[in-house]
């Protein structure tokens, strides 16, 4: 049999249910694994070995009794270090956290369990879950296994580099302003962020989303098929009473016709000639598997849906994220900070209830614009992944990644879904797109994400071996 560690996550979940292999056995290929490439890449940053097989081991002995253990019954999968996991630290990535041991599981970790996975480890994350590049003064630098002189993007970082590596069959993120969806891009994977309130959230360490939900990190998964992504979404999306935003929404909506927009410059977006080619060719795979698609000048705002999301940042909490950020002393979350503030200057209180006027305004274009067009095709970003530390060179490089992340920052205030795919390389560097769809219409992502993924994707798990 080929090696377990390379499979999907439904291979895994198929091939345990069938007694063609234990949950033991994939939990100790995905140790092994971890073993032999982690200590290069930096992905994983807490994990238990005895804990991962007594997992493994309780899972095989409930499959023998014939009880149903879940749809993700046996599957190694990781967690990122800003989500409770009893026992361990929500570190967040942050020394001033890295005692904060969690006394009970967030709604996500219990989901999981629930589901029947075996949780192999936690994953690294920029200080705060604050950047696109993941390093921090507490588990140090994540690498791309892609290339090590790119980000794997950020916040969930180490998320995507474990998944790309064959560390685990699903990874867990969260997604603000593309925490899931710029590391998937960058490490050539797939990443999808949910509708908010599809996942419940709820971290009784430390806020998973902050009071009101003006801000909304929304957890999702990240995984080398879209087949998993949708196993991890099915796993994900279940009931939780700690979280009031949850919603009991069907996972699949009424029928609609197969339409999709193209914009390859939303809102004026500068696309660079690699990126408008792959979203050219993804339309073409869509169109050879019977969808409509249909070329746009423009979309709703999305320039204006960025700065919004800011004065809502600065509105909520802003000062004592400074505040803390200084007190890490994390130079790469204070340039973030600082970065953000100097795009719109001395936004403040005065400014919040505008902001969440022109939200729900901005929300509205969009929700009525995936009426039109059920499933948008658009950029992930701009440009290709950029550098390690490239946030880092100065107030114009800083300027040069928030420009290209339009598409990462604007879209969470809308609330709307949306998912990257990737679909090839560069030279050592991946390339992919993202489809948008309508609340809580996740399904047609997936069916266009399939569509796409049939005709080709980047070799994963990427193929190294040991140090």
């Amino acid at each position: 049999m080929t090696d377990i560690w390379r499979l999907s996550a439904s291979d895994v979940a198929q091939h345990i249910a069938q007694r063609q292999f234990s949950a033991v056995e994939a939990a100790q290929a995905a140790l092994a694994r971890l073993d032999a490439v982690n200590p290069r890449l930096n992905a994983v940053v807490d994990w238990r070995p005895d804990e991962v097989l007594q997992r493994a081991d309780a899972i095989d002995a409930a499959l023998a009794r014939g009880e149903d253990c879940g749809p993700l019954a046996g599957v190694p999968i990781t967690v990122k270090v800003n989500i409770d996991q009893a026992g361990f630290a929500t570190t967040n990535g942050v020394t001033l956290q890295k005692d904060r041991i969690a006394a009970t599981n967030s709604p996500v970790v219990d989901n999981f369990l629930k589901a029947g996975a075996v949780i192999l480890g936690r994953t690294n994350t920029p200080a705060f879950s604050y950047r696109w590049f993941t390093d921090n003064r507490l588990h140090g630098r994540t690498v791309n296994p892609r290339d090590a002189s790119l980000t794997p993007g950020g916040s969930s970082g180490g998320a995507a580099s474990a998944i790309a590596a064959g560390i685990g069959h699903l990874a867990h993120g969260t997604d603000i302003a593309g925490s899931i969806r710029y590391p998937a891009y960058a490490c050539g994977v797939h990443g999808l962020r949910p509708s908010l309130g599809r996942v419940a959230a709820f971290n009784a360490s430390g806020p998973e989303r902050n009071i009101g939900g003006q801000i909304t990190a929304v957890s999702g998964p990240i995984a080398r098929t879209i087949g998993d992504i949708r196993l991890g979404l099915v796993a994900m999306a279940g009931a939780d009473d700690r979280d009031p935003w949850w919603v009991p929404a069907p996972l699949t909506g009424p029928d609609v016709p197969r339409t999709v927009g193209l914009c390859v410059r939303p809102d004026g977006l500068d696309t660079k000639p690699d990126i408008a080619a792959a979203l050219n060719d993804a339309a073409e795979r869509l169109r050879d598997a019977g969808w409509q698609v249909e070329e746009l000048d423009d979309v709703p705002p999305l320039q204006d849906a960025c700065t919004t999301q800011i004065v809502l940042w600065m509105g909520d909490g802003y000062d004592a994220m400074v505040a803390a950020a200084q007190q890490e002393g994390d130079a790469g979350a204070i340039a973030a900070l600082a970065g953000q503030a100097g795009l719109v200057g001395a936004a403040g209180a005065p400014d919040l209830s505008k902001a969440l006027i022109r939200r729900a305004t901005l929300a509205r274009a969009w929700q009525e614009f995936t009426a039109r067009y059920p499933v948008l095709l658009m950029p992930a970003s701009a440009e290709l992944p950029f550098a390690s530390d490239l946030d880092l060179q100065g107030p114009d490089a800083y300027a040069r990644v928030w420009a290209a992340q339009a598409p990462m920052i604007g879209l969470p205030l809308t609330g709307l879904p949306s998912l990257v795919v990737s679909t090839g390389m560069v030279g050592t560097r991946p390339v992919g797109v993202q489809l948008v769809a309508g609340r809580f219409r996740e399904d047609l992502l997936l069916a266009a994400g399939e569509a796409i993924e049939a005709r080709g994707v980047p070799s994963m798990p990427v193929d190294f071996g040991a140090p």
